[in-house]
């Protein structure tokens, strides 16, 4: 399927806005030092139903990491949230704020003032994955990109997606923005069943725009049988990352991958991840073995991403470095709503002090997948206090029941992790 529409100039002036973005990376580049691709890429992926959600495959799919350009994925189901309410309609100019201009590639090279259709920016999202179209839909459905990405959030906890952050619209590294396989799995499941009409957008394998011609980045699309989208992913720190969806006669099943070490090794992991789906679904045989495309991924492991491969990994690399640095570590997931009023009342639960925050983090993230569901109810607080050698970070987290508190505890001492019951009164005096 393919689309045209090109309607803006300004060429001149985005090529300069290009060029200045580009020695401003290059000067941090110089400043941060540049980084290899990470070397402790988990693969981590699941196979699922779309129709009833049932897992049928899975490694860590429930393990935290970036979720890169598939973030898009929720800008769009808001989008579409809107278009099918009749607030938002594919003809509407959206302006160009020079907040969405200044993103990295991958972008349709837009300028300040000025303006985008809502379709021209669903196609540069599901084709190019065009950053700075997610921003313009992000402050014209939010008005800062901010208070869309809680927005954002606030939607996956409506979804079901537990252990989802969303700091931003795009996708570019942030420390504070994480999913996972399932989660995503999720995501693109409700795109199929709650917006079928606008789903076909992600079938799309190219479209017009101002005079480029911009192919998609997901390749299934074309050469696997039933592949009818979703979205690709890329930044160094999380790898190549793709959800992709196929259906065959009554069929439909939906693939996640996080972190693969090539856009190729992990299309062809892809396909035989779908393959195994369907044989599941239908008693077919397996065309391609899962095994046969592990090896491919441990063959292709030591290659260098290529430009066709990514997203701009050039680019990506330097933002990546600097997301690197900040040292930050997957948080744990916080309830659908934020601290504050929510947390007068409830009980919490207790699980060391440390000296280090990272610490207090990993034990935060260990006790959170241990606690699964239960933890959802939760919203994680780590916070500083003064220790008898030096400052401590005590973590908890927050927002039980007296019951859940103990039951939390209950579990996690069965895995021999340190875990004490805070009633509100003691959780409250001590903030």
């Amino acid at each position: 399927m393919s689309v045209g529409r090109g309607q803006f100039g300004g060429i001149a002036g985005r090529a300069i806005l290009r060029a200045a973005a580009m020695a401003i990376l290059a000067l941090t580049a110089a400043i941060v030092g540049r980084v290899s691709p990470a070397e402790a890429h988990t693969n981590a992926y699941i196979v699922m139903d779309a129709e009833s959600g049932q897992v049928l495959r899975e490694s860590n799919a429930d393990l935290p990491s970036h979720p890169a350009s598939l973030t898009k994925m929720m800008t769009l189901y808001l989008l579409f949230d809107q278009m099918e309410a009749g607030r938002v309609h594919l003809g509407d100019q959206m302006r160009v704020s020079r907040h969405a201009a200044v993103q990295i590639p991958s972008k349709l090279g837009l300028s300040p003032g000025q303006t985008l259709t809502v379709q021209d920016a669903i196609l540069g999202l599901v084709t190019k994955s065009a950053n700075d179209a997610a921003v313009v839909v992000a402050e014209f459905l939010g008005g800062t990109e901010e208070a869309f990405a809680a927005q954002m959030t606030k939607k996956a906890r409506e979804l079901g997606m537990r252990q989802t952050m969303f700091r931003n619209a795009s996708g570019v590294p942030n420390p504070g923005q994480w999913s996972t396989p399932h989660d995503m799995a999720i995501l693109a499941r409700a795109l199929i069943q709650k917006h079928a009409r606008e789903y076909h957008y992600f079938a799309i394998r190219d479209f017009l725009y101002d005079g480029q011609d911009i192919p998609t980045h997901n390749h299934l699309l074309g050469s696997y049988e039933g592949a009818d989208g979703i979205k690709t992913g890329y930044i160094n720190s999380s790898g190549f990352n793709l959800v992709a969806s196929a259906k065959r006669g009554d069929h439909r099943v939906i693939g996640v991958i996080f972190g693969g070490r090539t856009a190729g090794a992990r299309d062809r992991q892809m396909v035989a991840l779908l393959d195994a789906g369907f044989a599941r679904e239908t008693g077919q045989p397996v065309r391609v073995e899962t095994a046969r495309a592990e090896e491919a991924e441990e063959e292709s492991a030591s290659q260098p991403a290529t430009e066709a491969e990514a997203e701009d990994p050039e680019v990506q690399a330097v933002i990546d470095a600097m997301a690197a640095r900040s040292g930050e570590a997957p948080p744990a997931m916080p309830a659908p709503e934020s601290a504050g009023d929510a947390d007068e009342g409830a009980w919490a639960v207790q699980l060391g002090a440390f000296h280090r925050s990272d610490a207090a983090q990993r034990v935060i993230d260990s006790a959170t997948r241990r606690l699964g569901d239960l933890a959802g109810i939760a919203h994680a607080n780590i916070e500083p206090m003064n220790g008898p050698h030096g400052q401590l970070f005590r973590a908890r987290l927050v927002g039980f029941s007296q019951a859940e508190a103990e039951r939390a505890c209950r579990l996690l001492r069965r895995g021999h992790e340190f875990c004490k019951p805070i009633a509100p009164d003691a959780s409250m005096a001590s903030r």
